[in-house]
């Protein structure tokens, strides 16, 4: 099946320095986001502290659960709505940690009792993480995507060429920069279930790329004479069917995780959702045109092997 007809010739190598523009503003949005909020709003994992999970029978305003939790003295305390609003469910984290957390949780769930009724709602979860605990999954998060990168650069320069492994990597961090970016806007939490979509993202990301990456390389080698960026041009558009097929069926299966998945996994949804977009653009507008770069700073010489 294609959606694009053969012989039909796009020209993404023509609109290139447009592409450039757009992906640098939308890294500059990021930064500047992630900056001005100090990071990303990280998760109970890395933050570390408690996070409590209640689901109240009735609509109970957030004033009024701040309100019944001032007996408990918790620090830093912030309450999130969690799910749909006619759940009436909430997320209500502190900054507070401690090791006694059946203590701590019997003591949210006197002062809330003395609020609303031991019937009024029902705490489905209490989790706790120490600051330590925090800092190493910080450090093991990081780690984990930037040796991801690294194991795909020096498998497409095996692969491939050096200046093809380079194009995917930029592109991989331009992925990564964008995604992290857009939950900052959004200021959704950014757990270790983002972690994992961010190295689902990436892996997904250099496939795309590789494919277009091999039909490059054929076609180097079919039309010798031909000048890079002609080939380049041609290489997207004759993967562009499978391109669009490839994205339609996962967009399809991520929408109805995020219209009927829950709360849950909404985040993790949206991540991968994001990073399939920004993917698959970065796959034909930045890749494959940081090839072209790299040629005309430093031609290399083909040989027909």
């Amino acid at each position: 099946m294609e959606f694009i007809k053969p012989g039909i010739n796009f020209d993404f190598v023509g609109k290139m320095r447009i592409a450039f523009i757009i992906s640098m503003v939308a890294i500059l949005i990021s930064i500047v986001s992630l900056v001005a909020r100090g990071g990303p709003n990280w998760g109970i994992d890395f933050a570390g502290g408690t996070v409590i999970q209640v689901k109240f029978q009735k609509d109970v305003p957030i004033d009024g659960i701040r309100a019944s939790l001032a007996p408990v003295q918790l620090a830093e305390v912030t309450i999130q709505q969690f799910g749909a609003r006619e759940e009436n469910e909430y997320l209500i984290r502190t900054a507070e940690s401690t090791e006694d957390l059946k203590g701590l949780s019997g003591r949210i769930e006197d002062s809330l009792s003395a609020a609303f009724g031991k019937d009024g709602f029902e705490v489905r979860r209490v989790e706790v993480v120490g600051p330590k605990v925090g800092r190493d999954l910080t450090q093991k998060g990081i780690m984990a995507v930037v040796f991801s990168w690294i194991a795909m650069l020096a498998y497409i320069a095996w692969r491939f060429e050096f200046r093809f492994a380079v194009g995917g990597i930029l592109a991989l961090v331009h992925d990564t920069i964008i995604t992290i970016g857009v939950f900052s806007l959004l200021n959704l939490e950014f757990s270790l279930v983002i972690v994992a979509a961010l190295l689902t993202i990436i892996g997904y990301s250099i496939n795309d790329t590789i494919v277009i990456y091999d039909r490059v390389r054929e076609n180097m080698r079919k039309n010798m004479r031909q000048e890079l960026g002609q080939v380049i041009n041609a290489s997207i558009n004759q993967t562009l069917s499978r391109t669009i097929l490839t994205v339609l069926t996962v967009v399809l299966v991520l929408a109805s995780i995020l219209l009927f998945g829950g709360a849950v996994i909404f985040d993790f949804a949206f991540a991968i959702l994001v990073g399939v977009i920004v993917g698959t653009y970065s796959s034909i507008f930045i890749a494959s045109p940081v090839v072209l770069a790299w040629e005309k700073a430093s031609p290399a010489r083909r040989k027909r092997k």
